[in-house]
């Protein structure tokens, strides 16, 4: 059992979209190649991204529940793995356009510019999500983790601006605002000072 909890199975879970990525990339490249990946490189860290932001309402609203507590312990894994898609994303597009002044050229592109916005918050999120930073930075900590808020939202502007259908990226969307609504819902309801 505490293998199944363990953190080097969770992160061989979390890679393995990743791996399979790769291998058909590498293995197919006629088939699967930079639109696929690119894109499914992004959904992964949008999806990861989602499951990281939806943990916390779902501690308000099933605080006793053990899958809830342990996605508790385990949710700075989910967002540094979506973090990683990201990061794999960004590499695949660098890796494509090859030419710096190309890259710079398209910086200014609207969906481009959203990428890159959400990829610059993420990164101190990323680089802090250790427990020696948490250590460091005390309350800090949890002030600069709000930025994940945010971020989010370049994350699905870069989404539906780039697809060839954002119906999808909409879905998505739908499902990002209606995390959060209920996230500051029940926030404010445990906060709201009991009648009596």
């Amino acid at each position: 059992m505490a293998v199944l909890r363990s953190r080097p199975l969770l992160w061989l879970v979390l890679a393995l979209p990743g791996a399979w990525m790769l291998w058909r990339w590498w293995a197919t490249p006629d088939l699967y190649g930079y639109g696929h990946i690119i894109g499914d490189s992004g959904e992964w860290a949008a999806w990861l991204l989602m499951a990281t932001l939806a943990v916390t309402p779902l501690r308000l609203a099933f605080r006793r529940n053990a899958f809830v507590q342990y996605l508790m312990r385990k949710r700075r894994d989910l967002g540094v793995a979506s973090f990683a898609y990201a990061a794999g994303h960004t590499i695949v597009y660098l890796w494509r356009k090859a030419d710096p002044a190309i890259i710079w050229d398209e910086v200014s592109t609207p969906y481009i510019l959203a990428g890159w916005v959400a990829f610059a918050l993420f990164v101190p999120l990323a680089i802090t999500s250790n427990d020696v930073s948490m250590r460091a930075l005390k309350r800090r900590w949890k002030s600069l983790h709000r930025l994940v808020y945010p971020a989010a939202v370049p994350v699905f502007v870069h989404w539906a601006l780039s697809a060839f259908d954002p119906t999808t990226a909409y879905i998505h969307i739908g499902i990002l605002a209606a995390i959060e609504i209920v996230r500051v819902v029940l926030q404010w309801r445990q906060r709201r000072p009991a009648r009596t």
